[in-house]
Parts: structure tokens; C-alpha cells; sequence
């Protein structure tokens, strides 16, 4: 029951390229698991499955829109048809949308239709993955699925209004569906969150490092309200998911689980 081991088990990680998916992907496939690799750029994904291929762990790409119902749903069938089943689902896909922060302009001058692309991308770019895969563990009876929550959802994060309200989405979305798949499917299914702290990744490193290297007044904002004084490394978010998907965490379900340094808990006095 305390074993991190997840042989055999079939994990697919939407948004397995990028930056904190890609290390989740490594992770869960060190732990024994195969992963497939869920996105909209074949390139990538099979980039990065064939990295995890040369570990000597397996790997598959399945390409889809996680926006789009249809290619999600044609996707998952693609993986069941090669591997029999799922067993873990991480909904890593998703970020900002520059147009749609208000750093350096007022509220009032952001498009609607940004707001709602970055509404979409991060929300909807869950639930879509999350109810496809998760009626075939509906199914199995059994199923585990980790969705990435923000800091953005707990905390007032200037410039990111969309991103913050879609983030608070998943934190509700999170415990809705742990609740409604274990009293209505049984307790083999289980569905957390992980509330990353400060990363830095592709999408936000213009907003965080300046072109010389250092850090930009945000960045020192943070490092200042975050009690360990750095950024995260994005493999330290793999032993938690590990845990979570692991059967070391079989009573654990719709709990919301901060890995951020201590940021949430500082009120920086």
C-alpha cells in the first residue's frame, strides 16, 4: 500500500512537452508507468516520447486539440486500442495568453476574446481530457487523475484575471469530480490537483527574467514572498504526482495540494 511503483499502469499526460508536463512525463515514466504524450504538435510529443523511450521506459503519441471534444475522444480510443486501457490522466495543458494581461494597461482594455481564449485554454483544456478519459475509468472502476491548479487561484496575481478565474475553476472542478466519480463509480477512482508555485517556463519567462538574465521587479516580488527564496525546479513537482497516483495515496481524493516553496503561507512581513 506504501509503494510508489506504477508499473504496468497506462498514464497519458495532456501538454507532455512543455515545460512542467515534460517532467511530469519523465516522472511517472521512472516510476514504471507508460506514458503517452497528448497534444496538437506531433513534433514535440514524439520528441518527447522518444527521449523517454531511450530510458528504456514505453512510450506512445496521441495528437488532438485538448479544445476540441471530438480529437480528444478519437485519441483516447487510439491509446485503447494499443494499450487496453488508462489508469492516469495529469491535465498539463495549458497557460497564459499575453493579450489577455493587464500588467502595463488597464482591466478595461483587454479584448473579451482574449479573455476568453485564455478562459478556454485553461479550463475547458481540462475538462474536455478529464471527462473523455475519465468515463473509461469510469468503466475500469478505477482511474487517477491529477489536474494543474496555480497559485493564481488562492491568491490575488496582478495581470491575469482570465488565467486566475480558470485556475479557480479547476480547484472546483477538481473536488466536484472526485466526489461525483467515487460515490457514483467507486472508490478506485480518485481525481487531485497540484497548485504549482513559481516556475519558470517558456510561456512566462519574458515576464520573469529580463534579456540579461536577471530577474524583473516580479520575479524579486516573489522571491521576496516565497519563505525558501527561489524559484521551483520542475522536477520537484514529480514526487508528489507520483504519490498521488500512486496506491501510497488510495484514501486521498480532491485534495488541492500547494508545492510552492511556502509562497501561499507568507504574508511577507
Amino acid at each position: 500500500m506504501n509503494s510508489l511503483d506504477l508499473t504496468g499502469r497506462v498514464a497519458v499526460v495532456s501538454g507532455g512537452y512543455g515545460v512542467l508536463g515534460a517532467s511530469l512525463a519523465s516522472g511517472l515514466a521512472a516510476a514504471g508507468a507508460r506514458v503517452a504524450i497528448l497534444g496538437r504538435r506531433r513534433d514535440a510529443a514524439e520528441a518527447k516520447a522518444e527521449e523517454i523511450r531511450a530510458t528504456g521506459a514505453e512510450a506512445m503519441v496521441i495528437v488532438a486539440d485538448v479544445l476540441d471534444d471530438t480529437e480528444v475522444r478519437a485519441a483516447r480510443d487510439e491509446l485503447l486500442r494499443a494499450w487496453g486501457r488508462v489508469d492516469i490522466l495529469i491535465n498539463a495543458a495549458g497557460g497564459n495568453v499575453m493579450r489577455a494581461r493587464n500588467d502595463n494597461r488597464s482591466i478595461f482594455d483587454v479584448p473579451l476574446d482574449a479573455f476568453d481564449e485564455v478562459l478556454r485554454l485553461n479550463l475547458h483544456g481540462t475538462v474536455i481530457p478529464a471527462l473523455a478519459f475519465a468515463e473509461t475509468m469510469a468503466a475500469q472502476r478505477s482511474g487517477c487523475m491529477v489536474n494543474i491548479s496555480s497559485m493564481a487561484a488562492s491568491r490575488v496575481l496582478s495581470g491575469v484575471l482570465g488565467y486566475s478565474i480558470a485556475k479557480t475553476g479547476i480547484d472546483s472542478f477538481t473536488r466536484w469530480m472526485s466526489v461525483e466519480l467515487a460515490r457514483k463509480h467507486g472508490d478506485g477512482l480518485r481525481v487531485n490537483a497540484i497548485v504549482p508555485g513559481f516556475f519558470v517556463t517558456t510561456q512566462n519567462r519574458k515576464v520573469l527574467i529580463n534579456d540579461d538574465g536577471s530577474y524583473t521587479d516580479r520575479s524579486n516580488n516573489i522571491i521576496a514572498h516565497t519563505p525558501m527564496g527561489r524559484f521551483g525546479r520542475p522536477e520537484e513537482l514529480i514526487g508528489v504526482v507520483q504519490w498521488l497516483c500512486s496506491d501510497a495515496a488510495s484514501f486521498v481524493t480532491g485534495a488541492v495540494i500547494p508545492v510552492d516553496g511556502g509562497y501561499s503561507l507568507f504574508s511577507g512581513v
